[in-house]
C-alpha cells in the first residue's frame, strides 16, 4: 500500500515533503483539494484579469465580447488542472473524457451566462468602472465553478 502512496505523488505532495516545508505536510494533506483550488484557481484569476485588461486596453474590445473571449483561454486553463491536480479526474475511456469535459464546459457556461449578465448590466447598463466589477464578478464565478466541479464533473463515483 505503501508502493501506491508513493506512485501516486504529484509535484505538489512531493514539494510538501521536502525539508522545511514537510511541517505543513498534514495541513496540505488534509486541505490538499482546496488547497489546490485556490492556487490554480488563483492563477485563473490572475491570466483572466491579465487578458480582460489587455483586451479592454489595448484591443479596446466590447466588455461581454472581451470577457468571453477570456472565458474560453481560461476555461481551458482550468479544465486541465482541475482534472490533473485538483479532482484527480482521471477517467478510463474516451467517451468518459468526453462526457467529463462536456460537463466542465456546461458548468462553466452557466457561470460565463452569470459573469456576462454581471458585467453588462454593471459596466454597460450602469457604466459601473470596468476592473472592480470585472473583480466582483470573477470572485462570484470562482465560487460557483467550485462547487460545479466538486458537486457534478469530478464526482467521484460509487462503488
Amino acid at each position: 500500500m505503501e508502493l501506491n502512496e508513493v506512485q501516486k505523488k504529484d509535484i505538489f505532495d512531493k514539494i510538501m515533503s521536502l525539508p522545511v516545508l514537510n511541517i505543513f505536510e498534514p495541513f496540505y494533506k488534509k486541505y490538499k483539494e482546496g488547497l489546490l483550488y485556490l492556487f490554480f484557481g488563483g492563477l485563473a484569476f490572475f491570466l483572466s484579469i491579465f487578458l480582460f485588461w489587455f483586451m479592454d486596453s489595448v484591443m479596446h474590445l466590447n466588455e461581454v465580447v472581451n470577457n468571453t473571449i477570456d472565458w474560453v483561454i481560461c476555461v481551458a486553463f482550468q479544465f486541465f488542472t482541475n482534472r490533473t491536480w485538483v479532482f484527480d479526474g482521471k477517467v478510463d475511456t474516451k467517451k468518459d473524457f468526453l462526457k467529463q469535459a462536456g460537463s466542465f464546459t456546461a458548468g462553466r457556461l452557466f457561470t460565463l451566462v452569470v459573469e456576462d449578465l454581471l458585467i453588462f448590466i454593471f459596466i454597460t447598463l450602469l457604466g459601473f468602472a470596468k476592473m472592480p466589477v470585472k473583480l466582483a464578478a470573477t470572485f462570484v464565478v470562482i465560487v460557483l465553478n467550485y462547487f460545479i466541479s466538486k458537486l457534478i464533473v469530478f464526482r467521484k463515483k460509487e462503488d
